[in-house]
């Protein structure tokens, strides 16, 4: 039986580890545990950054700087990070509006009873990207994961 490649295994195991990190920033943000971090989408640190710089670097590791495959995971990385804090983020910004505005609808609907309003059963979600520091957060422990990784394996 064929072992898994190395590098998917390395960018999983970062995007699980960066998940359950969410548990601890959240209990240390609000003071309470929330085992549900684990699923969600945004928050410290970003999975989507730690999977893609925890595969650049490991396969710079194994590879060198010079390769295709590095230049190809770098690429790939980057656009992923610049979307999880970009339009991610300000996709996430647009629903905390639009869930606001609903909030008024609601509240003017009530003062007018002739004004026909009929409010959503659930809310948009709002946290879908990262703030930059999140996704620095996730690059950082990707790429230090994905380091030791090709280390061990290196042995």
């Amino acid at each position: 039986m064929q072992k898994m490649n190395r590098g998917i295994l390395t960018a999983l195991s970062a995007i699980g580890i960066a998940q359950g990190l969410k548990i601890l920033t959240h209990k240390r943000l609000t003071g309470k545990w929330d085992i549900k971090q684990v699923v969600t989408t945004g928050g410290m640190p970003s999975s989507h950054s730690a999977g893609v710089s925890s595969l650049a670097t490991y396969i710079a590791t194994n590879k060198g700087s010079r390769h295709t495959e590095t230049a190809l995971a770098t690429i790939f990385g980057m656009l992923v990070m610049y979307d999880a804090q970009g339009i991610r983020r300000h996709t996430g910004e647009i629903a905390q509006l639009v869930n606001d505005l609903e909030d008024e609808f609601a509240a003017f609907s009530g003062d007018f009873p002739s004004f026909e309003f009929v409010q959503r059963d659930k809310e948009l979600k709002e946290m879908l990207g990262h703030q930059p520091i999140e996704v620095l957060g996730g690059a950082i422990l990707g790429a230090i994961l994905g380091y030791i990784s090709a280390k061990c394996e290196n042995r």
